[in-house]
């Protein structure tokens, strides 16, 4: 397929800019999968779609607060520094993207927090906007961490266009994240609260996580009008034997499977045996879905509404048919359910 079938018009209004009082109360759209026929919900209504012995698989990856802002040194000039991933525990080396970027070059030294708390120096260029850092610390690495959550900003994307509050810190990120490692949160998860989770257990439906350290590859720009030309960047995901059980168990039963997210969709597919089973990995993933795509593990899937031309969407429409879900977002459009991260689910059964 080619990039601009992918296009449409998102008024920059749908964008949602805060998340709903309650979790589990966004909205919800239903998407049959085979007929295309659509119901409008609550998103605390998906327990209905789900039976004992079904399963759910989450991404339990958890967001560190990844945008800092140092100082050049001599110049005071205030750098904003992306912390992507971590190269190197010991050598405290770490990939990460500077804006200004033509401000900063190998060898300069950068200084975080009012004390100089923090300093780091450039060790290599890796792309117009991409550097190694080392940070020059001495101390363990509870501490250097420590530092990290005091002097960080949680992530929130580009196109929440206001200031950072105290409630992002939690709501940017699921309630199950426990895995430390990602720039961005798995936003199918966060309609997930609580309540929800606990009700889902008295249902008698399991539970199954994989970690996918979602990075800059989930949403570098698609730049090629030819799909087959784009290649995404690596990104780190383990599956435990644990969970695989519990997904495989489902599979030979022939439940329903729940992929709650894109993330989630990538993990899966990206570890299959030959005999169409979830196999254990701690690996790194390239994977890129687009239709037509015959997925092996999922058989149901819960996302977000993504932005136009995006991998994201183009997951999606891989999972749900490509027809059906451009004809959902149109009714989205219209019925002004709210896009992004922060904004309404959709899902595809």
């Amino acid at each position: 397929m080619k990039l601009s079938q992918f296009k449409f018009e998102l008024p920059d209004n749908l964008i949602a800019q805060t998340p709903t009082s309650n979790r589990d109360e966004s909205r919800l759209m239903v998407v049959n999968r085979q007929t295309g026929e659509i119901e409008h919900k609550v998103f605390k209504d998906v327990l209905s779609y789900f039976d004992e012995d079904d399963v759910m698989i989450f991404n339990n990856t958890k967001v560190f607060p990844a945008r800092m802002y140092g100082k050049k040194e001599r110049t005071d000039d205030v750098i904003e520094v992306f912390m992507l991933r971590e190269l190197n525990k010991e050598l405290r080396l770490w990939d990460v993207l500077v804006d200004p970027a033509r401000k900063i070059r190998v060898g300069n030294k950068l200084y975080f927090g009012e004390d100089d708390l923090l300093v780091a120096e450039v060790v290599d260029n890796t792309t117009s906007r991409g550097r190694t850092i080392r940070f020059l610390f001495d101390g363990t690495d509870e501490e250097f961490r420590a530092n990290i959550e005091l002097l960080g900003e949680t992530p929130l994307p580009k196109y929440i266009k206001r200031k950072i509050s105290s409630t992002d810190k939690e709501r940017f990120q699921t309630i199950y994240a426990n895995q430390e490692g990602a720039i961005a949160a798995p936003s199918a998860g966060l309609h997930f609260s609580r309540e929800l989770m606990k009700r889902f257990e008295l249902k008698g439906i399991d539970f199954a996580y994989v970690t996918l350290h979602i990075g800059l590859g989930t949403f570098r720009s698609v730049e090629v009008e030819d799909l087959t030309k784009h290649k995404m960047d690596s990104e780190q995901y383990i599956i435990e034997s644990k969970q695989t059980d519990i997904v495989n168990k489902a599979i030979l039963e022939k439940r329903r499977i729940c992929a709650v997210g894109t993330t989630v969709l990538r993990a899966t597919e990206s570890s299959v045996s030959t005999d169409g089973l979830l196999k254990p990995v701690n690996d790194w993933t390239s994977r890129f879905i687009f239709p037509p795509y015959d997925f092996n593990i999922a058989n149901a899937m819960i996302s977000n509404f993504h932005s136009p031309e995006s991998i994201l969407l183009m997951q999606v429409c891989a999972f749900g048919g490509y027809e059906h879900v451009m004809n959902a977002y149109e009714v989205a459009i219209k019925e002004k359910y709210r896009f992004a991260t922060y904004g309404d689910a959709m899902l595809m059964i």
